[in-house]
């Protein structure tokens, strides 16, 4: 009778880490559990503590820290890997999951599926000849070396990669490799896994190689899976039940779902969303359940596109989401940097995306040419982002893979921030308050239009001080809508009431947030 070792890579939410760990080893299975090194090690502490009694658990003995896209991904996934070999001698499989997915089907079910076939199920396709990668970097994910991660550090990625292709630093990959692409989440029997370490351990290269790739996680196991067993022992699919929206993002199933899931001809289904409780219950319960009696229809996808065709994702029936979304999720956090120099904010957002984990994006409903990922053309105008605010938002933190992100507002922005603040989610605010010379006013009024080079002296002797009053009544407005969570940065403040006031909005510690505080020439023009 098969035995899963489940590989679990998560980041967050340790009470649903442990509860996912309680339920996949109450039927008997195994799992190793690497948890990002770049979270709260008090969270990993507590998971720890939690199954400390459960045999059926281990950890990686090394936290990695872990970056979308990275080969960082891979080494964690390696780490627990390992750790499952040596700790689970009698695991027959290996199985890659998240903590947004759930199983679909009874374990008895599953242990049965996978003994009636002797093979690996992972997808994989050729990466140059196939089709699979839909939009994005495609050859250049292979041929250039990437040091940077493409959405914390946008620049440097493609400064590097355009470097690389002025000196002409094309690489191929190892001679006897084919590359291969697919799903991430994927299925392999003991022997296939033991042979893949030992072949990361004897082929140093072929690591080499798949370190500097991008989104490795894609290629590298899907690679070698290919190279070392016999095409006969694979099923090129993925037993982990997934859709995409026509924007590219994972679809997120809720509780009127669960029919539609059953019917799949697939153990797991991700993502699960966190509000989904009573699906999540029922599935919980169907695992530990003996039911084998499911009936595969495998509508799921034809139903989607379906109903998405007539706009509807995420319920039953319905409006076009980006009209009916109500939320960016109850347990996210919106933080909004509001600052009328706005290369003041910009400063803020990029000291945000250097010293912390929070995504940072500048002034994304102000300035058209704000770098946004491709979201299937809802960012492409102010209008269309304005207008679908909280769907651009929502998609945002999908994108990132976040709980937490923070953007760049002007202070005219005042009816974006209320509709934020109505949302469940919790949003803060932070406003910069800085000082304004005539000079810097008069060059605004230039930008903006307000005056050209032929306004006679005598009018802006009149425009400087309406423009500054105007400021300030943009300010007065912010402070009087109440809103719950608000606090304000004073360029003549002292640095330790700077940094009280960016690790209270910010939640990391004064000692990071002074660092943040007294970077020089912070509040310069």
């Amino acid at each position: 009778m098969a035995k899963i070792a489940f590989i679990l890579l998560c980041h967050k939410d340790p009470k649903a880490v442990i509860d996912q760990a309680q339920r996949l080893t109450a039927a008997g299975d195994y799992i190793a559990i690497h948890f990002d090194a770049r979270s709260p090690r008090a969270e990993y502490e507590m998971i720890r503590a939690a199954l400390a009694d459960n045999v059926s658990v281990t950890f990686a003995k090394k936290r990695v820290k872990c970056g979308w896209g990275e080969w960082s991904l891979v080494e964690g996934t390696l780490r627990a890997v390992e750790a499952a070999l040596e700790a689970f001698p009698r695991a027959t499989h290996f199985y890659m999951v998240s903590g947004d997915c759930m199983a679909i089907k009874s374990a008895e079910y599953a242990h049965e599926f996978l003994d009636a076939h002797e093979v690996d199920y992972i997808e994989s396709f050729d990466f140059f000849e196939s089709d699979w990668i839909k939009t994005g970097l495609r050859e250049d994910r292979l041929i250039w070396r990437h040091w940077f991660n493409e959405r914390s550090h946008k620049g440097l990625f493609y400064a590097s990669m355009n470097l690389q292709k002025r000196l002409g630093l094309e690489r191929e990959p190892p001679v006897d490799i084919q590359v291969m692409i697919g799903s991430q989440w994927w299925c392999l029997r003991r022997r296939t896994i033991e042979r893949i370490m030992d072949f990361v351990r004897e082929r140093r290269d072929v690591v080499r190689f798949f370190s500097t790739t991008w989104i490795p996680d894609e290629t590298f196991f899907q690679t070698l899976v290919r190279h070392l067993v016999p095409d006969a022992e694979i099923m090129s699919r993925t037993l982990t039940f997934l859709m995409f929206t026509d924007y590219g993002m994972p679809v997120t199933f809720y509780n009127d779902h669960y029919d539609m899931l059953l019917s799949q001809d697939y153990l797991f289904a991700r993502k699960i969303s966190p509000d989904a409780q009573e699906l999540k219950r029922r599935l919980g319960a169907l695992y530990a359940s003996d039911r084998t009696d499911f009936k595969i229809s495998n509508e799921g996808r034809s139903l989607f596109e379906f109903l998405t065709e007539r706009g509807r994702i995420g319920q039953r029936f319905g409006e076009r989401f980006w009209e009916s979304e109500a939320t960016l999720g109850r347990d996210r956090e919106l933080l909004i940097v509001v600052a009328k120099k706005w290369h003041v904010g910009k400063r803020l957002l990029q000291l945000v995306r250097e010293k912390t984990n929070i995504p940072a994006i500048d002034y994304l409903f102000d300035e058209e040419g704000t770098p946004l990922p491709d979201l299937g053309g809802i960012q492409a105008s102010i209008e269309k982002r304005t207008r679908h605010r909280r769907a651009l938002m929502r998609m945002l933190f999908d994108y990132y893979q976040t709980d937490r992100l923070a953007i760049g507002m002007d202070p005219g922005d005042l009816e974006l921030m209320r509709d934020f603040d109505t949302d469940r989610s919790r949003t803060r605010f932070l406003e910069i308050e800085t000082e304004f010379s005539d000079d810097w006013i008069l060059g605004h009024a230039l930008r903006v239009g307000l005056a050209g080079e032929t306004t006679p002296q005598d009018a802006i002797d009149r425009l400087v001080p309406t423009i500054r009053q105007d400021f300030f009544y943009e300010s007065d407005r912010i402070r009087d809508e109440g809103f719950a969570d608000l606090h304000v940065l004073r360029e003549n403040a002292s640095a330790e009431e700077r940094a009280q006031a960016l690790a209270k909005f910010l939640a990391i510690p004064e000692e990071r947030a002074v660092d943040i505080a007294t970077t020089e020439d912070f509040f310069s023009d």
